[in-house]
């Protein structure tokens, strides 16, 4: 069966083709600068990655495009060859615990869900209706980031807020990058078998860590939104909040605009003043650079620290795990945090960790915790939940 793996973002929409059972990648691409007037795409296909300017008006636009790209370069020959649309929706509220069928009343339901994620939802949705416009028969489904942590226990995900904040307007750590956790924790079960404690540490230039137990979550770093936990590429991680006021009356900017910095402006951004890209500020590491460097420390501090409280919360993690961008391919960054837990007796083999594209064990033979990396695969988890329940 092939299966469409979705994200679209407010001007964006990304895509990968994947046949099933076999879990086979049949082409993939990025449409770019939707509603703009310097619109293009990019198709990866057999190796080889085409870039094509195209006048993107919507994101239907984008969708038609795709589809006749798909017959363009033969990896189908009609649209009926399509058995499933997955699509990546960042947040499910406490409503959905899993992915769902999209019908009108999960449409409904996003919708409402709108205020908890005012970026991401209403670009979500754009591109389940534009698929539904171009692929009336085709079955929809929907995979929530949130998803996997509505397993968290109500000390968990509380705040040490007015309960009726809570009760009335849901304000509670709901965590992200949950797609991305579940595939850390299904892979590390089998390598491990089930019933292992895992702490997952996905960070790219959005990070977060997660406590895993028995394969659910148990503890997150992201809160009520993606700012909160770990230093990241732009967010500021958790801060103070009693700062805002202050920072307010000095800068004379409005609330947006402050938040605009602590999402956008802050983070390894913020503190280097030379990138978000971990490539870059490393190199400024390498050459000591000061900010690069105080950069850096503070990163792999906070990582180290969550790492730390969640193997405490877990009574012993048996695994640690990095993935996505920054945990995959960052061998000082990885070397970095787990000196800070050398106490615990955690060590690397260094030899390993410095390996390119390394998939597996990275820890030493006396670790008291196994290391390891792990590239994560979200589209594969999409494609995957769409499979079984169309199959169902």
């Amino acid at each position: 069966m092939k299966i469409l793996s979705v994200n679209a973002g407010s001007s964006s929409l990304k895509f990968t083709m994947i046949e099933l059972p076999e879990e086979k990648v049949m082409i993939s691409g990025t449409f770019e600068k939707i509603g703009l007037d310097d619109s293009f795409y990019t198709i990866k296909y057999n190796g080889n990655k085409d870039k094509k300017e195209a006048k993107l008006e919507s994101h239907t636009d984008a969708v038609k495009i795709l589809l006749e790209e798909l017959i363009n370069y033969k990896v189908i020959k009609s649209y009926d060859e399509i058995d499933g649309v997955g699509h990546r929706i960042v947040h499910g509220g406490d409503k959905y615990t899993e992915s769902v069928i999209i019908d009108e009343s999960v449409l409904k339901t996003v919708e409402e869900l709108t205020p908890l994620a005012p970026l991401h939802n209403p670009a979500n949705l754009v591109g389940i209706r534009s698929f539904m416009e171009v692929l009336p028969d085709t079955k929809m489904v929907a995979v929530f980031d949130t998803a996997f942590h509505q397993t968290m226990p109500k000390e968990e995900y509380l705040y040490a807020l007015p309960y009726d904040w809570y009760k009335n307007y849901g304000v509670r750590r709901y965590g992200f990058h949950g797609t991305s956790h579940r595939y850390i924790a299904t892979k590390m079960n089998e390598l491990l078998g089930e019933d292992r404690k895992i702490i997952s540490c996905h960070i790219g230039n959005g990070a977060s860590i997660c406590a895993i137990k028995d394969g659910k979550s148990i503890a997150t770093s992201m809160g009520f939104t993606p700012i909160a936990g770990v230093i990241m590429g732009t967010r500021c991680g958790d801060i103070d909040v009693g700062l805002l006021p202050y920072v307010m009356s000095q800068t004379k900017e409005k609330f947006d605009e402050v938040m605009n910095d602590l999402n956008k402006k802050s983070g390894v951004l913020g503190l280097t003043g030379v990138s978000s890209d971990m490539r870059d500020v490393e190199e400024g590491y390498n050459n000591k650079d000061e900010r690069c460097i105080t950069a850096l420390n503070m990163y792999a501090n906070k990582v180290a620290e969550y790492i730390s409280m969640y193997n405490t919360k877990l009574e012993g993690a048996d695994a640690i795990v990095f993935t996505a961008g920054v945990g995959e391919n960052s061998d000082l960054m990885r070397s970095l945090i787990i000196k800070r837990l050398s106490f615990m007796g955690i060590k690397l083999d260094e030899e390993k960790n410095s390996q390119r594209g390394i998939d597996g064990e990275i820890s030493s033979d006396d670790s008291t915790i196994k290391v390891y990396v792990i590239p994560t695969d979200e589209e594969l988890m999409i494609a995957k939940d769409t499979y079984n329940l169309i199959n169902e």
